[in-house]
């Protein structure tokens, strides 16, 4: 299990700009990608984004809905990741979860089944 604690959530009008943090601390294993998730009310949790975390090597995928507006980034030096949100949206209003894998798969997974730790969230809200 790796521990992950997501900072930076807010609330911002439309066109704003916002950056998520999530550290991972306490782990037991050295996670292979590690990726940003978000649940709106009601709808079922998509993923945002995932980076291949590993110091050696490098892979990033994103959701369409994000392409262009959203960029994630690591710092291995303080096992950290970063989603850099901007031209944000109303319809990008969640709870953005930080999450782990412990497994390698050929391109950064975006599905939720395929990472095993979990982050508490941190909410977005956009206003239009």
């Amino acid at each position: 299990q790796v521990q992950l604690k997501e900072s930076g959530g807010g609330s911002v009008q439309a066109g704003g700009s916002l950056r998520l943090s999530c550290a991972a601390v306490g782990y037991t294993y050295n996670p292979y990608y590690m990726a940003w998730f978000r649940q709106a009310p009601g709808k079922e949790r998509e993923a945002v984004a995932s980076i291949y975390t590993r110091l050696r090597g490098g892979g990033h995928a994103y959701a369409d809905s994000v392409k262009g507006r959203f960029t994630i980034s690591k710092d291995n030096a303080n096992n950290l990741i970063y989603l850099e949100m901007n031209n944000l949206k109303p319809e990008d209003t969640a709870i953005y979860y930080c999450a782990a894998s412990s497994r390698y798969y050929s391109l950064p997974p975006l599905t939720p089944s395929e990472y095993d730790s979990w982050g508490q969230g941190t909410q977005v809200t956009v206003s239009s």
